[in-house]
């Protein structure tokens, strides 16, 4: 159940832009929890209100183990963008759910590695995009840009993201932390389909996801459900495996976050057991 990234999300102009902050706080509701917020205290950090941090202690309480998924998640998105931009010579990125600044952003990651990368950030959270230009900060030789966009038209999300990304170049997809938004498991295979159609041979798709692998992680689930909140659904595995259809698996394929290229250092110990998989593919 990890909220990288947007409550439901809805219809926009998909253009990339800055932000106008002032339009935004009439958009944000505090009387219920927010995915984002919520993640946001997951993982430490101060953009969220009581009713987050109250949903979030509830749910410490059921299930502790939420916050490693969290903690351990966010460290598989830094392996991630380091080993494509780093091993597979990838530039160019396309992060859909973005979810609330906190350390080690892509676009960070990625330049740190590679700085002319340029990376794309999608959602129409309006606390994220309140946010959004913390996100548009960029090394000289690369660009970062945000879209205010709509999972569910990949086509139009493809087409704004080319006014800034090369669509004929590799690109890597990053979906983390957002599918389980969408109830149904067969529109979301879709939906990753169709961002994928769009992309070019040698691009990379990069899913993680919390998954219903034990009884604590399905019981914080339905605790989240039930708050008021808009709903994030735990999968399977093999409901995870099957994004990735088509694709060449890096290896070691879909496994738990920790267990995802481990670093040294990596605060993500591999030793530790998660509820949350991931994996990365190539579009041959």
């Amino acid at each position: 159940m990890t909220m990288h990234a947007q409550e439901a999300f809805a219809v926009s102009d998909l253009t990339p832009r800055t932000t106008d902050s002032g339009a935004t706080p009439g958009r944000i509701d505090t009387s219920k929890p927010h995915s984002a917020r919520f993640w946001n205290y997951f993982v430490g950090g101060k953009d969220n209100y009581e009713v987050d941090r109250e949903i979030g202690d509830h749910i410490k309480e059921i299930f502790p183990g939420l916050v490693d998924v969290a903690v351990t998640s966010r460290a598989f998105l830094g392996r991630a963008v380091r080993h494509l931009a780093g091993e597979r010579g990838i530039r160019q990125f396309l992060d859909v759910g973005t979810g609330l600044p906190t350390a080690d952003n892509t676009h960070e990651v990625a330049q740190r590695v590679a700085p002319d990368s340029r990376v794309v950030y999608v959602d129409n959270d309006p606390i994220v995009l309140a946010h959004a230009n913390a996100l548009l900060t960029s090394t000289p030789e690369g660009r970062t840009a945000y879209l205010d966009a709509d999972l569910y038209d990949p086509e139009a999300v493809l087409e704004a993201a080319a006014g800034t990304l090369d669509l004929s170049r590799p690109v890597a997809l990053m979906i983390l932390n957002t599918l389980g938004h969408v109830a149904d498991h067969s529109l979301a295979r879709d939906l990753v389909r169709r961002l994928m159609a769009g992309l070019p041979s040698g691009s990379h798709l990069v899913i993680s996801d919390s998954t219903a692998t034990s009884e604590g992680m399905i019981a914080a689930s339905e605790a989240y459900n039930a708050s008021g909140a808009v709903p994030y659904y735990v999968r399977s595995v093999e409901e995870i495996t099957g994004f990735f259809d088509g694709l060449e698996l890096v290896d070691p394929g879909i496994v738990q976050v920790t267990k995802w290229r481990p670093e040294p250092g990596d605060s993500a110990n591999p030793a530790v057991s998660v509820d949350a998989y991931g994996g990365v593919g190539r579009k041959p």
